[in-house]
C-alpha cells in the first residue's frame, strides 16, 4: 500500500480528525480540567435529572465499564451526585450538582470555539454537508459499534426538546406586571 493511499483512508482520516478535535478540546478548555467524556457523560446528566447509568451509557455510547470510571471522577470533582434508587437497588441515578452546572455553562462557549476551530478550513455550505454526512455515517454505522448509541431513546429525546422549543416559542412572553402576580402566587 502506498503512502498516498494509507493517508486518505477513511479510518485514517477520521482517527486523526478525532486526534485533532480532542485536542483542540482540551487546549480550549484546559481551565476546567475535563475529558471529552466527561463532558458528554456531564452534558447528557444535566439534561436528563435522575437518568440512572445504563440510560446515559445507551445515549451517550460508552461501554458501562468505562462510564463507570467516568462517572467516578465526576463524583470526586463533585460534578455529579450518585444515590442508588428508591425502587431498585441496582439502579443508580444521577444528577448534576450546582458545580457540575456552574461547568457546562461555562463550557459551552469552549465548545464553540472548539467547533468554529475544527471548521475553520471549510465554508459554510461545506460544514453543512460535512456535519450532515457524519451525522450519516455515525446514524447507519452505529451498530457496529462496541458501545451502540440507542438511537430510539435519543430520537425521543429530540422530540421532546423540539417540542418544548416550540411551545415555548408559541408562548407569548409574560409582561412584567404577569411575571409579578405569578411570582407573588407561588
Amino acid at each position: 500500500m502506498t503512502l498516498d493511499l494509507f493517508y486518505s483512508r477513511a479510518g485514517h482520516l477520521i482517527r486523526r480528525l478525532n486526534q485533532i478535535s480532542v485536542a483542540i478540546f482540551l487546549e480550549e478548555t484546559a481551565g476546567l480540567g475535563l475529558t471529552t467524556v466527561q463532558y458528554a457523560a456531564l452534558n447528557m446528566i444535566e439534561r436528563k435529572p435522575g437518568i440512572d447509568q445504563v440510560t446515559l451509557s445507551k445515549m451517550v455510547a460508552f461501554d458501562k465499564t468505562t462510564l463507570v470510571k467516568v462517572l467516578n471522577r465526576l463524583v470526586e470533582k463533585g460534578l455529579v451526585a450518585r444515590k442508588q434508587s428508591d425502587t431498585d437497588r441496582r439502579r443508580y441515578e444521577l444528577a448534576i450538582t450546582s458545580e457540575g452546572a456552574d461547568i457546562i455553562r461555562k463550557i459551552i462557549p469552549m465548545i464553540d470555539r472548539s467547533e468554529q476551530r475544527i471548521l475553520a478550513p471549510l465554508d459554510l455550505e461545506d460544514r453543512r454537508k460535512f456535519l450532515e454526512l457524519a451525522s450519516r455515517l455515525v446514524h447507519v454505522n452505529n451498530v457496529y459499534s462496541r458501545a451502540p448509541m440507542n438511537l430510539e431513546l435519543v430520537e425521543s429525546d429530540r422530540k421532546s426538546s423540539r417540542a418544548a422549543a416550540t411551545k415555548a416559542e408559541r408562548k407569548p412572553p409574560l409582561s412584567k406586571a404577569r411575571r409579578a402576580r405569578k411570582r407573588a402566587a407561588q
